[in-house]
């Protein structure tokens, strides 16, 4: 058995969420931030086979479209910088993880 770790921007959540129901992938989500710019993700986490996870990271990766925004300088670093510019990055997509259960119960 496996657990999916995979976290999406908020924006993609619904898209996501409505795909792995489809599929009649169960997963329990939860709110999270992220480190970099300190925006709202989804993390699900789902326990699955091991001949499931090709299939939720094709989910996964399906409906997590990565996109450029634009945000101020001192977004990025912390207020550090005196005149904040507007800086594009990216954001968005899917970050996975897998990991090998030892054991599950559901009681």
């Amino acid at each position: 058995m496996k657990l999916v770790y995979a976290i999406v921007n908020d924006d993609d959540t619904y898209a996501v969420t409505k795909a792995m129901q489809k599929k009649g992938i169960r997963a329990t989500k939860l709110a999270s931030t992220g480190g970099f710019l300190s925006r709202g993700n989804t993390t699900f986490m789902i326990c699955c086979r091991d001949e499931q996870v090709d299939e939720i990271i094709s989910v996964c990766k399906e409906h997590s479209r990565k996109r450029r925004q634009v945000v101020l300088s001192t977004e990025i670093n912390e207020g550090m910088i005196s005149d904040p510019e507007p800086v594009e990055v990216n954001i968005g997509g899917a970050t996975i993880f897998v990991t090998d259960i030892e054991r599950f119960e559901q009681v």
